[in-house]
């Protein structure tokens, strides 16, 4: 008899989602290091969203809780933390599909230096109104860009939390 993957412990959900999690993580660097693609400020704020999911699912892994409300709040907060990258890989996504007259620049400016020399909400700003590089598309597979598969993960991300916290044993 072979045992229902959907039916494994609430444990094993999160160590599966804290493993995906570092594995999307590790791909990043590659295609950083290994492919020498810079990623642009909403690159780098995804893969805070996917560390964030990773976290969540580290910890409840670790804990391992056996009360319902606290597997529910585990779902949860990765759930939530799963749905802000995916708005973020959404916003990304739109800024490739807008035609190149409509693109707004920001100069390419690094996130680590915005953070540094304007304070948080002129970082915010100049993030999400975008620059040329956000918009470029120096990468895809089966026709979707990166941040489209991101967005993909995001809400499987999303939707495995939820079901992981809120099922019931």
């Amino acid at each position: 008899m072979t045992r229902n993957p959907l039916n494994w412990s609430f444990r094993i959900h999160c160590l599966l989602g804290a493993l995906a999690c570092g594995g999307l993580l590790a791909y990043a660097l590659y295609v950083e290091h290994g492919m020498l693609m810079q990623p642009c400020p909403l690159c780098i704020l995804q893969r805070i969203a996917f560390l964030a999911v990773g976290l969540v699912c580290l910890v409840g892994a670790i804990h391992g809780p056996r009360r319902a409300g606290v597997r529910a709040v585990y779902g949860v907060l990765a759930a939530i933390s799963a749905i802000v990258g995916a708005a973020i890989a959404a916003w990304h996504v739109r800024m490739q599909l807008l035609p190149p007259d409509e693109v707004p620049s920001c100069g390419g400016m690094e996130l680590g230096y915005m953070v540094k020399a304007f304070p948080l909400r002129t970082v915010i700003d100049k993030v999400f109104t975008g620059s040329g590089d956000c918009a470029k598309i120096d990468w895809t597979f089966l026709g979707v860009s990166m941040p489209g598969w991101t967005l993909l993960c995001f809400v499987l991300l999303a939707t495995a939390a939820l079901y992981a916290g809120f099922r019931r044993r």
